[in-house]
């Protein structure tokens, strides 16, 4: 793809003001922009930026006409995924039974549209991340881009995600006619730019919403589109996908069928997959049964969590619908599960969303992550506060969609046969060890029982000859009991996903990992805090596990009763992070952040929110920086030195401490309304921005390779 080439010549033609360079430490540069503040506006575009902050947004089109016209631009590098989806087992092309979530919320682009995050107090957020294998962002607007923090964080599960294209009522009609009616070139033309917005996006393609009549020469055409769009998309998406909803018939009528028949099958064939509507019974199931043929898990029968309408299930009973897909092999489509957000009480919104998924989970295979390193803090990117490694860095609502680590299977796990033994997990804002929030485990250790375990991640990972293990953990209250990390491991001719009740001895064995307790020199970043006490009361233990010839199929706790007790045992732990790590990964030199330069300033006056301080200025800008993306999990952006405001919450900040701003996962990160002191006359105000990569391997980065650049401003001559 060039689009990326034109992005860094388009930016390199606007700097901020005039580039000075001076030498800093380390023989490094340290970029020094010279700006003379003017109150001037110079609006940004809209479609980019919100009009009132200037944060960047995420957008849709609304037109045909919008999406003919549109080309990669400069702005549009803030809307781009951090990667393409992990590595997962098994492929989504398998013939296994898929389960899609139709994300459909109060018109879409809500809290989400904030690339970079907003201080939400309680938003939407999804984490039953396991259980599902497509993700769809649907909006009524013609063409619904995802915004990029479901698309990260549905990545980084393994999880594709698509966009909507729709029509619909008159206007839809007149749309349709415009680019089917015609020759092919009007509808390949559309195709074509669906497929390039996918392909620089980075999302994996698109659900296709014809919900509207078509006369006889467009709906003729459809079928050709549609084959055309998925021929384009899986040349330049790997891994993409096309998917047809039923609405239209072949007779150009908009007359929802509930199933896949004669009247629709011509969709179905031109393209990878058919979402059914959702007034089904079973006698529709069992007459798709015989259209689909050996494509049944590329029929997605649609079920509305709502219960709108006649259909089975819905709601707390939307288990019922599944038990009916899957007795039948095909696919399900989970349309608005965040009716368990919108319609019930906001305050116990885990708690019924944990109920709802876990009454599904008997129909929801999970697929397991295939790729190294695997790290994660649980956050689900949101919180009541920010912690940094097990440090309080900011105090108040966040929610960052991109920021949602890798989340385990959540649910409740007993014993097997007449024991009482038990263990539950579940998310927690109320601590954390780095992010917003941190997984809680609740159980009970039987006296007849030794110990329980519970499964928290399914991977198939071919082992290399050696990895690293670390948990951070802390168990509340006064419970003795012992935690230990288990790895189950199998033979790597098999790629058998098994769960606890299925493992053998002859195909897999549990292990117990050895502490490492001497590191080589080189890992001392890494593993510099093994074995110790830390803040808040955390524990970190790390493990040093080689085995040849393995795959690594999934990460369990043990949790052991304390030597010499005989009753029943109740424990609370909660853990905070969980890292597998390529030992030889870390002996791997990191890239430095390169280029640093500053655009889009503007200044506005700015009256101390502080008893007695002076007036001063707020300054907006844009930082972009060189730095290799597959090597990293995101970007800490601070800023020090003359800065004088902070959050409402923090106060001032102190002059020289680096002082977080926020989360960037492109090479771009957006300043806003950042109180600096106004410059005395003559004098030159300063402030700095620090761009810190955080390695995909979790461990601190030196403050020294950190990407610099600074602003001297001066206020004008009066």
């Amino acid at each position: 793809m060039r689009a990326p080439a034109t992005l860094e010549k388009q930016r390199d033609r606007r700097p901020a003001g005039r580039l000075t360079r001076r030498r800093i430490e380390e023989d490094r540069e340290e970029a020094v922009f010279r700006e003379v503040v003017s109150f001037t506006p110079d609006p940004l575009p809209v479609r980019y930026y919100d009009k009132d902050t200037t944060r960047p947004i995420s957008f849709y089109l609304s037109s045909l006409e919008e999406l003919l016209a549109w080309r990669p631009d400069a702005e549009d590098g803030f809307n781009v995924a951090l990667g393409p989806p992990e590595c997962r087992q098994p492929p989504l092309s398998s013939r296994r039974p898929r389960t899609l979530m139709c994300h459909d919320m109060m018109g879409g682009y809500l809290d989400d549209k904030f690339i970079q995050g907003s201080a939400t107090q309680t938003p939407y957020s999804f984490y039953h991340w396991q259980y599902i294998d497509i993700f769809v962002y649907f909006s009524h607007h013609t063409v619904t881009i995802p915004p990029v923090g479901w698309t990260n964080a549905a990545h980084r599960h393994g999880v594709c995600v698509l966009g909507t294209f729709i029509t619909e009522w008159k206007d839809g009609e007149r749309l349709c006619q415009a680019f089917l009616a015609g020759d092919e070139h009007s509808y390949r033309a559309v195709a074509d730019q669906l497929v390039l917005i996918a392909q620089f996006f980075r999302f994996d393609g698109w659900l296709i919403n014809i919900e509207n009549s078509l006369s006889l020469a467009a709906v003729g055409n459809v079928p050709h589109f549609l084959q055309y769009l998925t021929s384009q998309l899986h040349q330049q998406v790997p891994g993409g996908l096309v998917l047809w909803y039923d609405s239209v018939v072949s007779s150009g009528q908009l007359k929802w069928q509930n199933e896949l028949n004669e009247q629709n099958r011509v969709f179905f064939d031109a393209c990878d997959g058919f979402f059914t509507n959702y007034n089904w019974r079973e006698e529709h199931l069992e007459r798709t049964l015989g259209q689909a043929g050996e494509r049944r898990a590329d029929v997605y029968v649609g079920v509305d969590v709502f219960a709108r309408g006649n259909v089975v299930g819905g709601r707390f009973d939307t288990n019922k619908s599944l038990e009916l897909i899957r007795k039948h092999g095909f696919s399900a489509a989970l349309f608005a599960p965040g009716w368990v957000y919108e319609c019930l009480e906001k305050g116990n919104f885990f708690q019924n969303q944990d109920k709802f998924w876990s009454l599904l989970e008997r129909y929801l295979p999970t697929h397991s992550i295939c790729s190294l390193p695997f790290v994660t803090s649980f956050c689900l990117g949101m919180g009541t506060r920010r912690v940094y490694y097990g440090q309080e860095e900011a105090v108040g609502p966040w929610y960052h969609p991109s920021a949602q680590e890798i989340q385990p299977l959540f649910g409740e796990h007993r014993l097997e046969g007449d024991g009482q033994g038990w263990v539950k997990t579940h998310c927690c804002l109320e601590d954390a060890w780095n992010g917003g929030s941190s997984l809680l485990i609740r159980g009970l250790i039987p006296p007849e029982v030794g110990n329980v375990a519970v499964r928290l991640f399914s991977l198939q990972v071919p082992v290399p000859p050696k990895i690293f293990v670390s948990l951070v953990y802390k168990l509340e209250g006064p419970s003795a009991v012992g935690v230990a990390l288990e790895l189950t491991t199998g033979d790597a001719g098999s790629c058998h996903v098994g769960g606890i009740s299925v493992l053998s001895a002859e195909t897999s064995s549990r292990r117990s990992p050895r502490p490492l307790r001497v590191p080589p020199t080189k890992l001392a970043k890494w593993v510099g805090r093994c074995g110790q006490q830390l803040s808040g009361g955390w524990v970190q233990r790390c493990y040093e596990v080689t085995l040849r010839g393995c795959l690594l199929q999934d990460l369990f706790v043990n949790f052991s009763r304390p030597p010499g007790s005989q009753k029943e045992e109740n424990f609370i732990c909660r853990l905070g992070e969980l890292q597998v790590v390529d030992a030889n990964s870390l002996l791997t030199p990191l890239p430095q952040v390169q280029a640093v330069t500053v655009s889009h300033v503007r200044w506005q006056p700015f009256a101390s929110e502080w008893e007695g301080g002076p007036a001063g200025l707020r300054l907006s800008c844009t930082l972009h920086w060189a730095y290799l993306l597959p090597r990293v999990r995101c970007f800490r952006i601070h800023c020090c030195r003359g800065s004088e405001g902070g959050s409402p919450s923090s106060g001032p900040s102190q002059p020289g401490r680096p002082r977080l701003l926020g989360l960037a996962f492109v090479n771009r990160y957006r300043i806003v309304g950042l109180a600096v002191a106004a410059a005395e006359p003559g004098q030159d105000g300063r402030v700095e921005f620090l761009v810190e990569p955080v390695p995909k391997e979790g461990f601190l980065v030196p403050q020294a390779e950190w990407g610099k650049a600074a602003i001297l401003y001066s206020m004008p001559r009066t």
